[in-house]
């Protein structure tokens, strides 16, 4: 079936059959750094945008329902879409359950937030952006560095052509193009042999906050998922099994003019290369395997209409509880992920009401990564069960979502609090006390048949964006959420009965109120 199959099959199971290696310890001492650093790389800065309480901001509904629109970037908006998904935004700690809080005080483990989620709050996307004439910079390639927002030129030259050859028919006659990678050991030193399972959420994360912002603004994010990673590689001047390539993203440009076709590609290259922090870089047979797979299976683009028939499934029995009209996101989007945070332990049981899970729920399943294989038969690909443990006006048990009628359908009218704790594996979080824990699933083995080993991208792109519109509601409706991967997946199979629709519960979102008066230090960064 194929090496990707036999990764999923391996994260599914990875509560009860461990991966190797299982005695692997991190060396936080010998950690690598959040962001890449190329030494002698010049840097310009990126403007700041105000951050004001103006009445006329986009809001969070605004991002979540717009589907994008022809209005192009500039530097500005460019500027303002990376600030609020992956600049630090500031300083934050709090305490509560989480197992890294004894270090966090010291300076050099300071928890520097930023608008996009990321698990374990790593950060290992990295940002490229090959900019062609009339981008308000020179041409080149640049990376976008997140702790000085700003964009440090790689190497000179136009190499836009090229990039146009790599990626095909897909770069829709664009002159400015962003690429996001990802530097594995910036994860693997802590995740090893995992760390693909949660880098390519990561991606999905990234992708979703820059579409939220770019549709509040009018503008439209569409990725490249396929294309020929390993050309793009030397493009970018990139070990192989370092860094893998996840998605190229053409972005319209404010005067910008299509390249003439049948232009020579230019031969310029990058040839800096970042200085990693350790002094001891580990490899992971297990992660060299998938990423070869994947990288591999990126330049044999799937059909369009590959993905239609593999999305989820409605169940066709169980009595149905119709949810109120959602509560409103009106906080103003910018606000909204500045506040996003993981709660860790803070929640305190007390009910959060029917409209506002009715809100995270259409959030969550309002997120998406398209592709350039889309079709118009493509259904969505991520369905979304709910354990409910404190709601008003909603019963505890177990449902599935159904999206097109705001409505649950009964799965188990079992409370789900011992189960929810007996399957976390960590000490961060009390299930119990959550309101609800919400479980997208999708047909993980589906999705690899029908486009390849490059679908186990799409799978996790898909789940870390509504991963991110979860987060980004949550705060929206002033309440605590925590997402996480530390949970035996085949047990949620079972309690769901999806063991035999081949649907993999692949994440657990929670939510609910947080206990008050706790102290907590903020410092905010502009």
């Amino acid at each position: 079936m194929g090496y990707a199959h036999d990764y999923a099959t391996a994260i599914m199971h990875r509560g009860r059959i461990p991966m190797p290696p299982e005695d692997f310890v991190p060396n936080w001492g010998d950690a690598p750094r959040r962001h890449k650093l190329y030494p002698g790389a010049v840097t310009f800065p990126l403007p700041d945008v105000a951050i004001t309480a103006d009445d006329d901001a986009p809001t969070v509904a605004d991002g979540f329902a717009a589907a994008g629109g022809d209005e192009p970037f500039d530097l500005p908006s460019l500027s303002a879409m990376l600030q609020f998904s992956y600049a630090l935004q500031g300083r934050r700690l709090a305490p509560t359950a989480n197992t890294d809080l004894v270090s966090l005080p010291a300076y050099q483990y300071a928890n520097w937030y930023r608008g996009t989620a990321s698990g374990g709050g790593l950060y290992p996307c990295s940002t490229y952006w090959v900019a062609g004439p009339g981008a308000e910079v020179s041409p080149g390639v640049y990376y976008y560095s997140p702790a000085q927002h700003g964009m440090q030129r790689l190497v000179a030259g136009d190499v836009v052509e090229r990039l146009r050859r790599i990626v095909g028919p897909a770069a829709d006659d664009a002159s400015q193009f962003l690429v996001v990678g990802v530097k594995y050991w910036q994860n693997a030193f802590k995740y090893n042999s995992f760390s693909y399972h949660a880098v390519s959420m990561d991606v999905g994360t990234t992708l979703q906050t820059w579409r939220t912002w770019a549709g509040a603004h009018g503008r439209l994010i569409n990725p490249v998922l396929w294309f020929d990673q390993g050309d793009l590689s030397d493009l970018l001047g990139l070990e192989p099994d370092a860094e893998g390539l996840f998605a190229v993203v053409p972005i319209a440009w404010e005067g910008a003019q299509a390249p003439a076709s049948g232009r020579e590609p230019g031969k310029g290259r990058v040839v800096r290369s970042d200085r990693e922090r350790s002094k001891v870089v580990i490899e992971f047979p297990t992660l060299t395997t998938i990423h070869r797979t994947t990288a591999a299976a990126a330049a044999d683009r799937p059909a369009v209409g590959s993905l239609a028939g593999v999305g989820a499934v409605p169940r066709a029995d169980g009595a149905v509880i119709e949810l109120p009209e959602p509560a409103g996101l009106t906080m103003p989007l910018v606000t909204a992920l500045r506040r996003r945070r993981s709660s860790f332990g803070r929640f305190e049981g007390r009910p959060i009401s029917a409209a506002e899970l009715a809100a995270a729920l259409a959030a969550s399943v309002a997120a998406r990564v398209p592709s350039e294989i889309d079709g118009p038969d493509d259904g969505t690909l991520v369905k979304l069960y709910v354990f409910v443990n404190h709601v008003t006006d909603v019963p505890a048990g177990v449902y599935e979502y159904a999206p097109e009628a705001n409505a649950l359908r009964l799965v188990s009218t079992d409370e789900p609090g011992e189960f929810l704790q007996q399957s976390y594996f960590l000490a961060n979080y009390n299930l119990e006390q959550t309101a609800v824990v919400i479980v997208p699933t999708v047909r993980t083995h589906a999705v690899l048949d029908a486009v390849g080993a490059r679908g186990y991208n799409v799978v996790n792109a898909a789940i870390g964006a509504v991963s991110q519109n979860f987060y980004t509601a949550a705060a929206a409706l002033g309440l605590g959420a925590g997402v996480a991967l530390g949970f035996d997946n085949i047990s949620y199979a079972e309690r769901l009965g999806t063991t035999v629709t081949d649907e993999a519960p692949l994440l657990i979102m929670l939510l609910g109120h947080e206990r008050a008066g706790g102290g907590d230090y903020r410092y905010e960064l502009g």
